[in-house]
């Protein structure tokens, strides 16, 4: 160390006890007063002590009682890192499909759901839907140019949206009645009834989770 080495500042030997240390400092600290540059140095030379300890600790030159902790080992450790999240996150879609899908709140799920609930429970429990059939979905149209065209305030894009969405469900009514006609017939429901129920909920996917 050198001739005014912080051992010297503290009044103590390179050889001190840790509590010879914390004595020392506390005495000195006592006697400076109101003195804030004096008290300024006191602190420096006690944490040059210190980290002179744990240089020699780390060399293994020294050992240091278990109670006495640094301030390199007392500083709050950095938290671990968490996997990335798995929930699916617009942000990482294609541009032209962020720009098409929806990420709706409960109640943008829940009312349009009602309401095409309605249509389907009709057409299926109707004693003669036939009457019934285009009439929903009409009805199916204009509820899912309504929601989609409140989100956005393109009217063309809903109509479309929802026009798309009909054709589809059309299209997979008609091809899942084919694979579900035994299951379906013995229940009264008719291969036109479950194309316009299959509309439905394809109506509703669209208004829902669309934009």
């Amino acid at each position: 160390m050198s001739e005014h080495s912080p051992y010297e500042q503290l009044g103590v030997s390179e050889g001190a006890s840790f509590d010879e240390i914390q004595e020392a400092k506390s005495r000195l600290m006592e006697q400076c007063g109101d003195d804030r540059k004096l008290m300024d140095s006191i602190e420096t030379a006690y944490d040059a002590v210190l980290m002179h300890r744990l240089r020699m600790r780390q060399e293994g030159k020294i050992k240091v009682p278990d109670r006495i902790r640094f301030a390199e080992e007392s500083a709050p450790k950095e938290p671990p890192r968490l996997a990335p999240s798995l929930q699916p996150n617009l942000t990482q879609l294609p541009g032209w499909m962020q720009q098409l899908v929806d990420n709706p709140s409960p109640t943008e799920v829940l009312w349009p759901a009602l309401v095409f609930g309605v249509f389907g429970v009709v057409i299926l429990v109707a004693p003669n839907p036939s009457s019934l059939l285009q009439l929903a979905l009409v009805g199916g149209i204009g509820t899912s140019t309504y929601f989609l065209n409140r989100k956005e305030q393109r009217t063309g894009r809903a109509i479309l949206l929802s026009f798309i969405g009909l054709g589809l469900g059309l299209f997979l009514g008609t091809l899942l009645y084919g694979l579900l006609q035994g299951l379906l017939s013995p229940l009264g429901v008719q291969g036109d009834q479950w194309a316009t129920f299959t509309s439905l909920v394809t109506l509703w996917l669209v208004s829902s989770f669309l934009r």
